[in-house]
């Protein structure tokens, strides 16, 4: 009887199944599919936002040791814009803004931390000073900041046609351009411009004054105009007294021909003369005397980056 009993089940049994491997196949595919989706969505990153972001987390922790995230200061986040699905933000929603379980535990963690505070003699961080400055604001884009990109956009201009008027025309011997931390520095060789010894500009430095002077016409930053000798001591009966005197002049030379000649305003710029006291070579040799006979025109950086 059990025998045949067993028999009966065998019979009654339901067929096996030879496709359930199509379910892993599926679940497969479907993580697959929402792996490449996730890796599309972490490529499309906001350069703008992301730089920005950088530049608020490296003022944070640099400039401000005593509100920095590890010493109890205010939260990046706080006051700080929501940031939606696709990367935008929506200033109108605050990190105040969360549901009422969120601000229960926030305000039950502050009275817990308050009376932490009281017990040791201490005020609470809430009534701090440091607590009423102004929020960081991540992804937010200053005004300073569009002034600061708009002024690189056109300091890397002048440069770059700068740099082509310097290949165009084979003058790598007696001009060189530079981006500094000043500005853009445009170097003069004296031969360039003047007689030896003298400060009155030559015919051939009218062509490359010209050119600089187009460019500067669109400029809105200050440019300085600065005078540079070598060591070598003026010759008897020199109209100059010193190479202070000479650098001076030959600067106030180049002002005089971009106000008078090309009717660039004169506000915009500012002379000085150095004389032998900031040498770019040694006065030793020949070939670096040469060098530190100069007039530097700089295109001065009127903003200078966050910190």
């Amino acid at each position: 009887m059990r025998y045949r009993s067993r028999a009966s089940r065998q019979r009654n049994a339901a067929p096996e199944q030879h496709d359930r491997w199509l379910i892993t196949y599926a679940d497969l595919i479907t993580l697959l599919m929402i792996f490449f989706v996730v890796m599309y969505a972490m490529s499309q990153v906001d350069a703008t936002k992301y730089q920005s972001l950088s530049e608020t987390l490296h003022t944070t922790f640099k400039n401000s040791p005593q509100q920095g995230a590890l010493s109890g200061g205010p939260s990046l986040l706080e006051g700080g814009a929501i940031v939606q699905e696709g990367g935008q933000t929506d200033p109108s929603r605050r990190d105040g803004d969360s549901d009422d379980k969120n601000q229960h535990n926030a305000a039950g963690t502050e009275q817990a931390d308050g009376d932490s505070n009281s017990a040791d003699g201490t005020s609470s961080m809430k009534d701090s000073p440091e607590s009423q400055d102004q929020p960081v604001m991540i992804g937010e884009i200053t005004e300073k900041d569009i002034a600061y990109r708009k002024q690189e956009e056109q300091l890397q201009h002048v440069k770059n046609m700068v740099q082509a008027y310097i290949d165009e025309n084979q003058l790598e011997n007696a001009i060189t351009v530079i981006d500094s931390e000043k500005g853009i520095e445009i170097r003069l060789s004296d031969s360039l411009l003047f007689a030896l010894g003298q400060s009155e500009l030559t015919t051939k430095a009218e062509p490359t004054l010209k050119k600089l002077a187009s460019l500067f016409q669109t400029l809105d930053s200050t440019i300085s105009i600065e005078g540079h000798t070598d060591n070598v001591p003026m010759s008897p009966g020199s109209r100059f007294k010193d190479n202070w005197a000479l650098s001076a002049e030959r600067a106030l030379s180049v002002l005089r021909y971009f106000v008078e000649e090309e009717s660039l305003k004169q506000e915009q710029f500012q002379i000085s003369g150095y004389g032998e006291t900031r040498p770019v070579a040694s006065n030793d040799t020949s070939e670096g005397r040469t060098k530190n006979r100069r007039v530097e025109i700089i295109i001065l950086r009127a903003i200078q980056p966050s910190a």
